[in-house]
């Protein structure tokens, strides 16, 4: 096989310490010519829907890589390690849910194999840092053109381990969702998709007190005013204008939140 040329990393390690270094050697000890991109070591510590919600939204932004992730409550324990072949790349991993966002950016699980090959990991496994010892080294393998098929047993990608579907119900003047993740500028991001503000008018209340307006770009409001917007991702977004949305609505992930159009007095 060809292989590729990038390995991208996601993980819940941070980078006050060593263990995203740990990572990138690994790599380069067996795949010195493949590059690393990082795409974010700052997810919440064993926050696995975080996880999956960032990989999910920038793999597709990527080149053709081998993506690793790696927030694993679970680490040590009896959940298997995965590689899953998609249409635009692979994907290695814990089978907890991390995955299986991202593989769907990328056109689907077409193959899903355990990964039990000990020929591609480091001779002494820690039971507690598998990011350095199971899978950077098996995706340096991938890279380098090894076949999935060689990663261990096949699984029936049905059989995976899926994160519960996010709550989105959408009425007539009306949305409720639920809050998917917030940046580090304080944007509150929800799971519904964009395409639903186009039934929605521009003057806007945000759980039935607080005023927000429908807009396109931040500065589609004044200085301190909320703005509810289609993101980048895709997403319905909550904004503060030279603010912070998730300060003023006092919500973290997994909360609801109800966006309804405002009775004109």
């Amino acid at each position: 096989m060809a292989g590729y040329e990038w390995i991208s990393l996601t993980t819940d390690y941070g980078t006050f310490d060593g263990f995203v270094a740990a990572c990138h050697g690994t790599i380069a000890r067996v795949a010195p010519a493949v590059r690393v991109i990082d795409v974010t070591h700052h997810v919440p510590p064993a926050d696995v829907t975080r996880g999956a919600a960032v990989l999910a939204q920038t793999a597709p932004h990527l080149p053709p890589s081998v993506h690793v992730a790696v927030v694993d409550p679970g680490v040590g324990t009896a959940r298997r390690g995965l590689v899953l072949e998609t249409p635009a790349g692979l994907l290695v991993g814990p089978d907890n849910g991390v995955l299986i966002w991202a593989s769907e950016a990328l056109g689907g699980v077409h193959r899903a194999f355990e990964l039990a090959n000990k020929d591609w990991m480091l001779g002494d496994v820690s039971r507690t840092f598998h990011g350095r010892d199971v899978f950077a080294p098996a995706a340096a393998h991938l890279a380098l053109g090894a076949s999935p098929v060689d990663a261990g047993p096949a699984i029936d990608p049905a059989d995976l381990i899926r994160l519960p579907d996010p709550v989105v119900t959408v009425g007539d003047g009306w949305i409720e969702s639920e809050v998917g993740t917030v940046d580090r500028f304080g944007n509150v991001q929800l799971a519904a998709g964009g395409d639903v503000l186009a039934g929605l008018g521009h003057e806007l209340t945000i759980n039935g007190t607080v005023r927000a307006r429908r807009g396109t770009t931040f500065a589609d409001v004044e200085r301190g005013e909320l703005l509810v917007f289609e993101d980048s991702a895709g997403r319905v977004a909550i904004a503060v204008n030279n603010g912070r949305a998730v300060v003023v609505l006092s919500v973290r992930p997994g909360d609801m939140i109800r966006i309804a159009e405002r009775s004109q007095p």
